[in-house]
């Protein structure tokens, strides 16, 4: 079976949950994994951009990757983030991080660098050669810095052997739309904003791999698989209730607006690692009138 079908739906980009001290806490993360999966969300994602990756160690990354396999116990596929700014360091990582149990990678484009589409396309094709697993593009100009153009994931997806999908969060939809005209046929191309994915999917993407699926698993997964079904009247109407949530989760930073959704419903502690901090005031009681509104 292609990678295509296997990661068709909804996959959640998942949070990592921290104690009061800072460290990560294992509990709360097995409780939110049970939370996701049990609403029937096709697969997660560990240590995605939305994991706070960028503040952990080497040795919480094999450890949270472990714990995950372990407590996910094989009941959806597993695809674990590994990208960066250095070349060599991402292809180390490879070596590095335990992947026998993961589906494949997803790899956020170069940030900060603001590499040319040729260094860009040049980066990809290193980790692709190294990879034991499918690679997954990631394509968040918001985040990175340097939108990752659609020639370029299409150079990718035709003439990188090991490269199977993208994750497109550009926001353009004209170049969602180039990328779907043209990507070879079993190619994933995923959404990566949550807020966008309903006309997306309707243009003809495979699923989303979502933020607020972590708070909201089965109401997202349901909209996504009627969206996938043709139903989008309906999906139209599960999304209606979701966008006040799209706009109080990404309002200051991810995953502090998650995490303020996750605290409130009782699933871990609102604690980040700097340099990000929880969601202001204002905005958490915002975040508390809409769970009161729209219980979970």
């Amino acid at each position: 079976m292609s990678l295509r079908n296997i990661l068709k739906g909804t996959g959640v980009a998942v949070v990592t949950p921290f104690a009061k001290n800072g460290a990560v806490d294992y509990d709360a993360l097995g409780k939110l994994l049970d939370y996701i999966i049990g609403n029937n969300v096709e697969y997660i994602v560990t240590l995605g951009t939305t994991g706070e990756t960028p503040v952990l160690t080497t040795k919480e990354k094999i450890d949270i990757i472990q714990a995950t396999y372990a407590h996910v116990n094989s009941r959806v596929p597993v695809i674990v983030g590994i990208g960066g700014n250095n070349t060599h360091e991402v292809v180390e990582q490879l070596a590095i991080l335990p992947l026998k149990d993961a589906t494949a990678i997803l790899s956020a484009s170069p940030f900060y660098n603001k590499p040319s589409q040729e260094g860009i396309f040049q980066h990809y094709r290193a980790i692709a050669e190294k990879s034991p697993k499918p690679v997954i593009l990631y394509n968040v100009p918001s985040r990175t810095g340097r939108n990752m153009e659609a020639a370029t994931t299409l150079r990718l997806a035709t003439e990188v052997h090991n490269i199977a999908g993208i994750k497109e969060a550009s926001g353009d939809m004209v170049q969602c739309m180039a990328i779907l005209k043209d990507a070879p046929p079993q190619f994933l191309v995923v959404s990566g904003d949550d807020a966008l994915a309903l006309p997306q999917l309707a243009c003809g993407m495979d699923g989303v791999i979502s933020v607020a699926a972590n708070s909201f698993p089965k109401q997202f997964s349901d909209m996504v698989r009627l969206c996938l079904s043709g139903n989008f009247a309906s999906a139209k109407k599960i999304n209606d209730t979701l966008i006040d949530a799209f706009h109080l989760m990404f309002a200051e930073n991810n995953p502090a607006g998650v995490k303020a959704f996750l605290a409130e419903m009782g699933i871990m502690q609102n604690t980040l690692r700097l340099p990000n901090v929880p969601l202001n005031g204002t905005l958490h009681q915002q975040v508390k009138k809409y769970l009161q509104k729209n219980p979970v």
